[in-house]
């Protein structure tokens, strides 16, 4: 068999966490008088990279120094709302260390940015399980953009059709289809009909195991 690995994106996908993304929003979207809706979180937040979300919000480009400064603020008010909670979707750590045990490769691909990833992979103590671990800082395009889970691969060594792509939203599943590789739905934020078409959908851990990704890797799509 050749070498396999499973890439996760972050945000809502090891962790849930959208609710304090939207809270830290909330903050820094009041701070600067800007209307927003939880519609609109909904529509243009979850899964989408900052720069997008503040030129939608702002309704105006922000880009350059801006953003790295709005981004900056931004996103250290999540990490002080979420330092001291750090937990996982249900029965994630139990999947990852079988995937492990049955020698898959393993990778994390987030569009959050490093100070993020970095908070809660020592958190969850990630650094030893993982073989490669690319944030915001790594790509040059963001999801949908496949960039992140190519790079994730060649990284690791295996190709793209040797690779299962846990997402939760619509810009990140349709970046690990467009990188040619099996994509399991996370329905953390969003519901199947949200969602691009995926090989398989879980609510949490619990629903899947390694047997179901090498059955998903062996499917012809």
């Amino acid at each position: 068999m050749s070498q396999q690995c499973v890439i996760f994106d972050m945000d809502g996908v090891i962790c849930h966490t959208n609710p304090d993304h939207a809270k830290a929003f909330q903050a820094f979207f009041d701070k600067y008088q800007i209307p927003h809706s939880e519609k609109e979180f909904e529509e243009h937040m979850y899964g989408k990279h900052n720069g997008y979300i503040m030129t939608h919000f702002f309704k105006r480009p922000i880009t350059g120094e801006e953003l790295t400064k709005l981004e900056d603020e931004k996103e250290a008010m999540f990490r002080e709302i979420y330092k001291d909670k750090v937990e996982t979707i249900p029965h994630y750590l139990e999947f990852l260390n079988e995937l492990k045990s049955r020698g898959f490769k393993t990778a994390v691909g987030t569009s959050a940015p490093r100070a993020n990833l970095d908070l809660i992979a020592n958190a969850l103590k990630l650094g030893k399980k993982m073989d490669s671990m690319m944030s915001s800082e790594d790509v040059t395009f963001h999801k949908p953009n496949p960039e992140v889970y190519l790079k994730s691969a060649e990284r690791v060594g295996v190709l793209p059709s040797d690779c299962v792509v846990f997402e939760d939203s619509f810009s990140g599943v349709t970046a690990g289809l467009n990188a040619g590789m099996k994509v399991v739905g996370v329905l953390s934020s969003h519901t199947k009909e949200q969602l691009p078409p995926c090989d398989f959908y879980i609510n949490d851990y619990s629903e899947i195991n390694v047997d179901k990704i090498i059955e998903l890797l062996n499917t012809n799509s």
